[in-house]
C-alpha cells in the first residue's frame, strides 16, 4: 500500500481504538483499563524511510528534547535524528533515536512520543540515553565500527541510512562546486553504498545517480567523516 492509504488506515484504527477507550471510560471502567486499551499495538514498530516526513520527525525529536529539558532541568541541545520508527496505537508511537549535545559532548537517546492527531496532542513517553552512550558522530551506517573488536574492510551498508545520505548530499554540492555547468546537480538514488571506519573516520564508497538538466550522469565519490561529523569529498570519477 502507499504511504497515503496506510496513512488512512492509520487514522481509522486510531479512531476507533479510541472510541473503544471511550466507551470503557463513559462505562464506569477504571482509568487503567482506559489507558491499557488506548495504548494497546496494532502493530510492530516499523522504520520510517528517511525522506518520508523528515521535517515532521525532526519537530518531534525536538519536541522530545525540550519536554526532557523541562522535565529533567536538563540542557540538552538537540543535533539530529539517527533513526526513527513508527508504531500504530491510539495514535501513534513516534520510535526516535536521536543526537543532542551535552556539555558540549554529542551523546545517543532513545525517546518515544506519543501522537494523538485528532485531538492536536503530543506526548513524551520516555527518554533515556541509548545503550551506546556517547556518540562519536557515526551511526549505523559506519557498521558500528566506533571502537575495535570488528573486522575492517569495506562492507556494504543500507543507501537509506541517514549518514548515508548526508554524504551522499554532501558529495552532490561538492560536485556542483567543482563544475562550470550553471544547471544544478539533482541527487535522483544511490545506488550502492559501502563503508569502512579506519583510523578514527568513516569512509564512504557511494555510486549516484545524478540529473543534470535533462541529462542523467553517474558519479563513483568517496566520502569522509571525522569524529567531528564533517564530511569531505575525497575522490570522485563519473562513471560512463
Amino acid at each position: 500500500m502507499g504511504s497515503s492509504t496506510d496513512r488512512l488506515l492509520v487514522l481509522l484504527l486510531s479512531s476507533s481504538l479510541f472510541a473503544l477507550a471511550l466507551g470503557f471510560h463513559r462505562g464506569g471502567g477504571a482509568e487503567e483499563e482506559v489507558r491499557v486499551i488506548a495504548m494497546a499495538t496494532l502493530g510492530a514498530p516499523r522504520d520510517v524511510e528517511s525522506s518520508q516526513n523528515s521535517a515532521e520527525t525532526e519537530d518531534l525529536a525536538r519536541f522530545a528534547v525540550e519536554e526532557h529539558n523541562k522535565k529533567e532541568s536538563a540542557l540538552l541541545e538537540f543535533a539530529r535524528v539517527v533513526k526513527a520508527k513508527e508504531q500504530v496505537v491510539a495514535g501513534t508511537l513516534h520510535h526516535l533515536t536521536l543526537e543532542a549535545i551535552d556539555a558540549g559532548k554529542k551523546k545517543l537517546y532513545e525517546a518515544k512520543v506519543w501522537v494523538k492527531p485528532w485531538l492536536n496532542h503530543k506526548e513524551l513517553q520516555e527518554f533515556k540515553q541509548a545503550g551506546g552512550g556517547e556518540s562519536v558522530g557515526f551511526t549505523s551506517a559506519d557498521l558500528g565500527c566506533k571502537r575495535g573488536g570488528h573486522e575492517p574492510g569495506w562492507k556494504a551498508i543500507p543507501t537509506h541510512d541517514p549518514v548515508v545520505q548526508d554524504a551522499a548530499n554532501h558529495a552532490v554540492k561538492a560536485i556542483q562546486d567543482r563544475s562550470n555547468s550553471l544547471a544544478a546537480y539533482v541527487l535522483l538514488e544511490i545506488q550502492h553504498a559501502k563503508a569502512e571506519v579506519i583510523d578514527g573516520f568513516a569512509k564512504f564508497d557511494l555510486l549516484l545517480k545524478l540529473r543534470r538538466g535533462q541529462k542523467e550522469e553517474k558519479f563513483r565519490v568517496e566520502v569522509h567523516k571525522n569524529l567531528e561529523g564533517t564530511f569531505l569529498l575525497n575522490q570522485m570519477q563519473q562513471e560512463h
